[in-house]
């Protein structure tokens, strides 16, 4: 990209379709870009301007013809008829390249100025003709830079204050923040064209970035969004680096991460960890190819990234996979997977064209996909699918080897730095102590992160996004509210914990913390709830958390009160509210609520997670849910399904015969205490857990019948029966009552025997999941017909399932029902915090 031609100048008239410029060796006006001519035009030419862009040479009659009757800017037009405005815009405005925008849209519409990063977002102050101030006005609105979201601009006059130039200042007095810089972003085209170039002097330059890429919100220390509010702050530019970042026709102009080899961070790579021997460290190059080399050895390898570190090991090893998997302690647990490229995604997993533009757009989030070719067995052992990702920053794209590299696997797995339960690890020193007994080499580099940010994980269900984790490249960007909340800390849940802060008519959902049962995890969502506060300029008056007694996230909100109040929100209802939330339900509004997940406490005391919730805002009326069966002993049920099968037989009256899977894999002496734990009730408490019925199905069909994780036995379920089409449904009891119950009696004994007459299990998974699809469906109607209420909104873990999500909508859709299902955030307890939010508002 060129700005103007050395020694010539344009001169901007108004045009019908545009703007028209004379390309003059003469002069004094603005400079237009014209890279995108396919040659330079030749002094005295017409050009046609688009947003400051020349985009197409311009014969000299017809230029002559559309300036006819049009009036010249700046000829024969009195300095009376110029005015000055002030625009103030508030959204993801900094550290996206808004400023810049800013410059080039004012520059070429020939308006002097200055442009300034505040506190609450952007502030530009315009003068010029009013035909040039009111086009900048709407391009202001309508054309931001593609990494930008506006959410308003307030416009006001101001006096005349003269001037010729338009300026970029430095940030306007720091306050009260609300606003957010992007979050981390995928390296751009641009920076990998680069990166490739043997000519260009950020060749292999490991943290290579622009304006349109790179880290944000894990290197933001304070807002506004400055150098020196980041921890690039440390690094001071070289005068390369500083001449690209003051010049205004540079993408990099006032690109906060800028760097390169002579100033920017460094590679290092350091083996061994505490009390282990290690070789001396090395840097740069060396650190890399280093790194390669262990790779293709099948060692593993800790990666700092963007929000933390990775454990990275070859994907097709199945010795490297196994080690990794042993000492990372991760159980049966897939594996995420980074690929190469594109081509090399296409050849591992089944992926259709949405799943592709998920994978390749900035966002790069992992991507739950069916496996295709087969990598190493234990990359993500009995699961139907794989989790995919592309390379997001330079060191990625240089660790699998960019042209004339000795090649590596193109596949790595590329797994969160910790140890099972415990947050990603961030400071060098805390990773390479945490880490030492997985990795065998930390491939880091000296910028540090401040914001721990995981990867993202989706998948696709009916052509749309359903995420399943909202981290990297999505947070913190604010959720727009249907209604007014005050000032609120909403502490999330305690599985896939993430908190959330909100004023107005805006939430701010936090990066993935993670499972609250490791005090580190704790103490990470005292942290992340700091910097979200900090970066967000909310000052909570209230928290509200769960409504579990013994969830630790709703311990932390009432330990960090400080005498505020703390409002308790039932688990189902925040599920529900949720999805209302992001669709813009408004207050007063009700829905039929579906809230089918694992686990939550109920009104009752009991285990709910069958729910048919009436909702607004404000409260939850239970209309129906699953039948009571007996939860004992807790989480042994819930780590061995075979006990839930167990459970569920005897509620719906069928011997413990060893012809069914779910009773052989339960041992003998273990039978005998559940039997009497499900006759005295002792160590037991009833649940109506959809989940927990999926648990049961999976063990009874011989699916899954010990778990390491959750939703394990019901992602085997569904599994089995993908693919399938099936033209009945088991029978469903629905008993008359207060709530309406759903007794799953009958269909157990509906399962059992089609296990007994042969049925294959893939059948049976389908029918099921196509009988609890009816369900919902029924239920919906039975509320329809008592409220009048036409809209259904899905919420809770179970949605995460797309068999069954897929199903219900179909069938609700087929009904007349108006389906909200979640888009913005996930079905699971990582979205529950912005229902936790607007329920206490409505409280």
């Amino acid at each position: 990209m060129c700005l103007g031609i050395p020694g010539q100048v344009v001169e901007l008239v108004p045009g019908y379709e545009g703007q028209l410029a004379l390309v003059d060796v003469e002069g004094a006006a603005r400079r237009v870009n014209v890279g995108m001519l396919d040659e330079p035009p030749e002094p005295g030419a017409w050009v046609l301007i688009h947003m400051g862009f020349a985009v197409e040479l311009i014969d000299r009659d017809k230029a002559r013809t559309a300036l006819d009757g049009l009036e010249l800017i700046g000829r024969g037009r009195a300095a009376d008829q110029r005015s000055r405005r002030r625009y103030e815009v508030t959204g993801v405005v900094q550290g996206v390249g808004f400023r810049p925008f800013v410059y080039a849209t004012a520059t070429a519409l020939a308006l002097s100025g200055r442009v300034t990063n505040t506190a609450t977002g952007v502030t530009v102050e315009v003068e010029g003709l009013p035909d040039a101030l009111d086009t900048f006005g709407r391009l202001l609105r309508t054309d931001p830079p593609p990494l930008a979201v506006v959410e308003d601009v307030k416009e006001s006059t101001m006096d005349l204050e003269g001037g010729t130039s338009f300026t970029i200042e430095d940030s306007g007095p720091t306050g009260r923040s609300r606003t957010l810089a992007s979050p981390d972003v995928a390296t751009c085209e641009d920076c990998r064209a680069e990166l490739r170039d043997p000519a260009d002097r950020r060749h292999r330059h490991p943290f290579i970035t622009c304006v349109n890429c790179g880290p944000r919100l894990t290197i933001i220390t304070a807002l506004p969004y400055d150098r020196d509010t980041t921890t690039m702050a440390g690094f001071p530019m070289c005068d390369a680096c500083r001449g690209e970042y003051e010049d205004p026709t540079d993408r990099r102009f006032h690109a906060q991460p800028i760097a390169c080899p002579d100033c920017g961070p460094r590679l290092e790579l350091v083996t061994g960890g505490p009390g282990r021997h290690s070789w001396p460290p090395v840097h740069g190059e060396t650190a890399l190819r280093t790194a390669r080399e262990l790779l293709a050895q099948g060692r593993i390898v800790a990666v700092k990234g963007l929000g933390g570190y990775h454990l990275a090991c070859d994907a097709r090893d199945e010795r490297a996979v196994a080690e990794l998997r042993r000492r990372k302690r991760r159980g049966g647990k897939p594996f995420a997977v980074m690929v190469a490229d594109l081509a090399t995604a296409r050849r591992i997993a089944v992926l259709t064209d949405d799943e592709e533009r998920l994978l390749a757009g900035p966002q790069r989030p992992i991507v739950l996909a069916p496996k295709r070719e087969p990598l190493a067995d234990g990359v993500a052992p009995g699961n139907p699918d794989l989790g995919v990702m592309l390379p997001y920053t330079p060191l990625h794209e240089l660790l699998f080897g960019l042209d004339g590299d000795p090649p590596i696997s193109d596949a790595l797995v590329l797994t969160s730095g910790n140890v099972s339960g415990e947050p990603i690890a961030t400071d060098d020193a805390d990773a390479l102590e945490r880490l030492s007994g997985i990795a065998d080499a930390w491939l880091r580099h000296d910028r540090p992160i401040h914001v721990p940010c995981d990867d993202s994980v989706t998948r696709t269900v009916g052509g749309a996004a359903l995420p399943v984790r909202r981290s990297r490249g999505y947070a913190p960007l604010p959720v727009a509210l249907p209604v007014e909340v005050p000032p609120t800390l909403a502490a999330g849940g305690d599985l896939k914990n993430t908190c959330a802060v909100a004023e107005g008519r805006y939430a701010w959902l936090s990066p993935h913390v993670g499972d609250m049962d490791d005090l580190r995890t704790v103490d990470a969502l005292t942290a992340v709830a700091g910097q979200l506060q900090d970066l967000t300029g909310v000052r909570p008056e209230r928290l509200v958390a769960d409504a579990h007694p013994g969830y630790r996230s709703t311990r932390w909100a009432l330990d960090h009160a400080d005498g505020r109040p703390v409002h308790r929100a039932q688990h189902h209802h925040a599920h529900i509210a949720s999805v209302m939330g992001e669709h813009g339900v408004g207050a007063g509004e009700q829905v039929i609520g579906i809230a089918f997940d694992g686990t939550g406490y109920g009104a009752d005391g009991a285990v709910w997670g069958g729910e048919v919730l009436l909702c607004d805002y404000k409260a939850a009326e239970r209309f129906a849910h699953l039948g009571y069966v007996p939860l004992a002993g807790g989480d042994a049920s819930v780590l061995r399904p075979y006990r839930m099968a167990l459970a569920h037989l005897r509620n719906a009256g069928i011997e413990w015969a060893d012809d069914i899977p779910a009773v052989a894999a339960c041992p003998q002496a273990e039978r005998d205490v559940l039997a009497h734990q499900l006759d005295t009730a002792f160590g037991s408490v009833p649940t109506s857990s959809m989940g927990r019925l999926f648990d049961a199905v999976a063990s009874l069909v011989g699916a899954k019948h010990v778990v390491d994780y959750e939703a394990e036995a019901a992602i085997a379920l569904e599994g089995l029966a993908r693919d399938r089409s099936p033209r009945r449904a088991y029978p469903m009891m629905i008993v008359d009552g207060g709530p309406l119950v759903a007794d799953p009696a009958e269909l157990v004994r509906a399962v059992v025997a089609d296990l007994r007459a042969g049925v294959p299990a893939a059948e049976i998974a389908a029918v099921f999941h196509a009988t609890v699809a009816a369900l919902i469906a029924d239920l919906a109607d039975r509320a329809r017909d008592r409220t009048g209420l036409k809209t259904v909104a899905l919420g809770g873990g179970v949605f995460q399932n797309a068999v069954l999500l897929d199903a219900a909508e179909r069938q609700l859709a087929d009904r007349g029902f108006t389906v909200l299902r979640p888009r913005l955030l996930p079905p699971n307890d990582g979205g529950i915090a912005l229902g936790q939010l607007l329920i206490s508002a409505a409280s």
